[in-house]
């Protein structure tokens, strides 16, 4: 009887503690919607957005969209075209619609919040995500803080303006990925966007490319980038086992 009672007043005093809060993690579009001056319509890459997100929202974790400018992210009509699965997978999921749709503006974003952060791609980020300043001040923020910084296939383009507080740069000294200067070739674009990423990151990290097109991701202690489209699901899945040692 005495037993009983223990397990009745130790089950008690579990039950009146407060419930562990989900950790946070914030994934970032771009608002550009123009491929430069060629009159095609541009902006994130749907499965850079899709695949990671339901492998975090899987594991529990809560989720916020933002981008730079906040309201409709504009999604690259390519991306749409390119898989109809994962196309019919978004526009059924009514909730993740809706995020896209009402995307909360950067400028607004308390960095305190959120355990990562997460930079998705399309070419659209090739105009507004470099030298950001709400995109410098929210990574370090969550860098300092223990937390998680990832990018994915131009998403990357974020991170080569980010500076921490002793005044170096996050990616310096570290190895990184992202959308390489061959794959840009290939879709033929080099002389479209206003700069090469692979350049631009090769001359600020160590740039590790992998064949194109394939599954390629880097971790750097608590840094996680992605090559391309093919690597965004194992970005997802190395921020949330990151995310679990936190």
């Amino acid at each position: 009887m005495r037993s009983l009672t223990i397990i009745l007043t130790l089950l008690t005093a579990l039950s009146a503690l407060p419930a562990m809060a989900a950790q946070k993690v914030l994934i970032v579009l771009t608002s550009h919607s123009q491929l430069s001056n060629t009159g095609e319509r541009t902006g994130f890459w749907l499965t850079e957005l899709t695949h990671p997100y339901y492998v975090l929202k899987k594991q529990g974790f809560e989720i916020d969209l933002a981008s730079i400018q906040g309201g409709p992210a504009p999604v690259d009509p390519r991306s749409l075209a390119e898989n109809n699965a994962d196309t019919a997978t978004f526009l059924a999921d009514t909730e993740l619609m809706a995020k896209v749709y009402t995307t909360l503006p950067i400028s607004e974003i308390d960095s305190q919040q959120y355990q990562a952060v997460l930079f998705s791609g399309g070419h659209g980020t090739m105009w507004d995500f470099a030298d950001n300043q709400d995109i410098n001040r929210i990574a370090a923020d969550i860098y300092q803080h223990n937390g998680v910084v990832a990018a994915v296939c131009h998403g990357p383009a974020a991170l080569t303006g980010i500076t921490l507080n002793n005044g170096r740069a996050l990616i310096e000294g570290k190895k990184v990925t992202g959308f390489t200067n061959e794959e840009e070739a290939m879709m033929k674009l080099t002389e479209v966007v206003p700069f090469l990423l692979q350049s631009r990151l090769d001359a600020l990290a160590t740039f590790i490319p992998a064949k194109a097109w394939s599954n390629h991701v880097v971790v750097d202690e608590r840094l996680v980038t992605g090559q391309n489209p093919q690597s965004a699901e194992a970005v997802g899945e190395s921020m949330a086992k990151l995310l679990s040692h936190n």
